[in-house]
């Protein structure tokens, strides 16, 4: 193998190993991000239900993450804890895989 050979082989295995393609969704921090953190936490309810309240309840309805990702992406009216409604905040991304990354997460809290 000659060096040519050799810088080529390199480059391209690079630039493969930093495509976003190969990356792995860190979940928790996509929820973070989102701000989702504000109204959800994982045990106790904040101003929206504790994540594992969702869980049980998706669990409950035999619900997956397919109808989390609705819910993250829609933007519809929720009800508060304090009785109260607002627009539910919309995931800010669009890539199908961060979605169902954060809504497996978000269900097995």
């Amino acid at each position: 193998m000659n060096i040519r050979t050799l810088i080529v082989s390199a480059t391209i295995g690079s630039l493969c190993l930093s495509t976003p393609a190969f990356a792995q969704v860190d979940a928790e921090e996509v929820f973070k991000e989102n701000d989702c953190h504000k109204c959800h936490h994982p045990t106790q309810a904040k101003k929206g239900p504790a994540l594992a309240k969702i869980a049980a309840k998706y669990k409950e309805k035999k619900l997956d993450e397919k109808e989390a990702i609705k819910h993250m992406t829609a933007g519809q009216k929720v009800k508060l804890d304090d009785g109260t409604q607002e627009d539910h905040k919309i995931i800010d991304t669009k890539d199908v895989k961060v979605q169902t990354a954060v809504a497996k997460w978000m269900l097995n809290r």
